[in-house]
């Protein structure tokens, strides 16, 4: 029998876009801790010079987590190579029950200094891509009697404010983001698949931050494993739950119970002095 305390994705399978490291992968292996089947597209094959991990490596950690993995290297852009990856997922693991829709382009450059190019990446990797993922596992979802679409994406706080630190084109490619949770949340609703966005309180300590954002902000950040508890929590309820939400890591896993946030930080500083991330506010 099994035992649905410590392994309750148990027979799950969920399909990720990116997870070869940061975040994405954090929540891949507490998915994979937890027994669900993991199924990451992604581009990275081989090693970047400033970013660590590909996809390989992150599927042998999902194994040696306890989950199976299927990396696909594959472009979240291109719709014949996303739908092969949701079409090679059925088929290795019979269904889909829960798609994280996780890759994602930073840049905050304004709008006068940002390229077209790197515009264009953002809304076809952030917006679009989370849009693609999802809409071709709708019809497998619909299928599982636990669905969940996890979108990383903050809640959709429009205060003018946030332009004079984040770019335009950046906050479009996020917010549209968010807008494909708001919109699946109503379409899905009948269905009882739950979609929600998911959004750190603070900074996470990744190298993308590092090498975007600055080494500066790691010792001020929390861990990824944050966002992995949190995702956790959020895809380990039960089906016709919440859905249309905009859930902050913290927020979460307070209501579960979680008492030490510590835990999470990099830096032994106190709370009040973490690096909020964008689009948040201290209480």
């Amino acid at each position: 029998m099994t035992d649905t305390n410590s392994r309750p994705l148990a027979g799950r399978t969920l399909i990720m876009s990116g997870g070869s490291r940061g975040i994405g992968e954090a929540i891949a292996l507490k998915a994979a801790a937890a027994g669900a089947n993991i199924a990451l597209i992604a581009k990275t094959a081989e090693p970047h010079p400033k970013l660590p991990g590909t996809i390989f490596t992150a599927a042998a950690a999902i194994e040696e987590a306890g989950g199976q993995a299927l990396p696909i290297v594959g472009d979240i852009r291109d719709d014949e190579q996303v739908a092969a990856a949701v079409a090679q997922t059925v088929d290795r693991f019979g269904g889909i029950d829960i798609v994280v829709n996780n890759a994602s382009a930073l840049d905050i450059t304004r709008t006068e200094d940002l390229g077209m190019k790197k515009y264009d990446l953002m809304q076809d990797i952030n917006a679009r891509g989370s849009f693609l993922l999802s809409k071709l596992a709708i019809e497998h979802l619909r299928k599982s009697d636990n669905a969940h679409i996890v979108t990383l994406s903050p809640p959709l706080n429009l205060d003018p404010k946030w332009f004079d630190e984040i770019g335009t084109g950046y906050t479009i490619s996020k917010f549209s983001m968010s807008l494909v949770t708001l919109g699946l949340a109503q379409e899905l609703r009948a269905d009882g698949v739950a979609v929600n966005s998911l959004w750190p309180r603070t900074t996470i300590a990744t190298a993308a931050v590092q090498n975007i954002l600055g080494e500066n902000l790691i010792s001020a950040s929390r861990t990824p494993e944050i966002m992995a508890d949190a995702a956790l929590a959020i895809l380990t309820r039960p089906a016709g739950g919440p859905t249309g939400q905009f859930y902050i890591d913290d927020e979460v896993l307070t209501a579960a119970g979680v008492t030490d946030l510590a835990k999470y930080q990099v830096g032994p500083g106190p709370v009040d002095e973490l690096e909020l991330d964008f689009w948040m506010e201290r209480a």
